[in-house]
């Protein structure tokens, strides 16, 4: 099973995390990172990615979501547990009423769990991981998501007490550390730039996925974000904000080949965000 090649995808390793995925604007987009057992959107669905076992969608469009009833089906074909799905939270309803309808012509049940993702919300993935939940701007209801590292260190105060005082002020029931939050990935979805701007996570998570949809001058600005995507524009208006050691850029509109995109990003930023910015391409 594992020589099975049905959906294509690139792999990136940054440090310790691997970064699978494909996308293209209004064809398909979908995301994994295995070490930390997530997936992001189902546009397709790579038999290799089944084991994942919880996704957050950012938004209902098809070319985000359409292999939801294959991947839910072929986990139940497999004897697999259901898998946990967040989407947002006003795409639920809609979401069961397609799972029904696929299940009736597939004559098999589709099961899994549906749970609303919530700008400001969190989603507990382990002790060591957290995602947090924030709105973007596209043309219905979408999301976008951080994945935290989490860690208990020591509080300031008590730093350079000895160990045995330390120790005994545990034993008296008083909580020494305080948790400490590192943004890991994050993933923007499909949004106008103000998607981005709304949660400044973004900006400092080690790995960026973000849609690039438009990299053409002759593209307006002002009608892309209507739209509620990115121009080659927005990009570069923010680059001194990004402090991602990577930057994912991905979902480019059909109406560009490779080629032409790898010429517009090398005129407009020929040192590539310093060597940060990959095109998924």
């Amino acid at each position: 099973m594992s020589g099975i090649d049905n959906a294509p995808y690139r792999t990136l390793v940054h440090k310790g995390l691997t970064i699978e995925g494909w996308s293209r604007a209004a064809v398909q987009t979908y995301w994994r990172v295995p070490e930390l057992k997530i997936g992001f959107d189902l546009g397709a669905q790579p038999w290799g990615f089944m084991g994942t076992a919880t996704w957050l969608l950012s938004h209902t469009h098809l070319d985000h979501i359409a292999a939801l009833p294959v991947y839910v089906a072929r986990r139940r074909m497999m004897k697999m547990e259901p898998p946990t799905i967040y989407v947002p939270e006003e795409a639920i309803e809609p979401i069961e009423r397609l799972l029904k309808a696929v299940a009736r012509l597939d004559r098999g049940r589709l099961p899994c769990t549906l749970l609303p993702a919530r700008p400001g919300g969190e989603i507990e993935l382990s002790r060591e991981h957290v995602v947090t939940v924030s709105a973007t701007t596209h043309t219905l209801p979408s999301v976008g998501y951080v994945v935290w590292e989490r860690r208990r260190k020591l509080k300031p105060e008590y730093h350079g007490l000895p160990g045995e005082r330390i120790r005994d002020l545990r034993h008296s029931g008083v909580d020494v550390t305080q948790e400490v939050r590192s943004p890991l990935v994050a993933y923007l979805g499909d949004s106008s730039p103000e998607g981005l701007d709304r949660c400044p996570a973004m900006f400092e998570a080690s790995v960026l996925i973000t849609e690039l949809t438009f990299v053409a001058h002759g593209h307006r600005k002002e009608k892309i974000h209507k739209f509620g995507h990115m121009h080659l524009d927005d990009l570069i208006a923010r680059r001194s904000r990004f402090r991602n050691e990577v930057v994912i850029a991905s979902h480019f509109s059909t109406r560009y080949t490779e080629e032409r995109i790898r010429r517009m990003l090398a005129k407009r930023i020929p040192d590539m965000l310093d060597g940060r910015l990959q095109p998924w391409l």
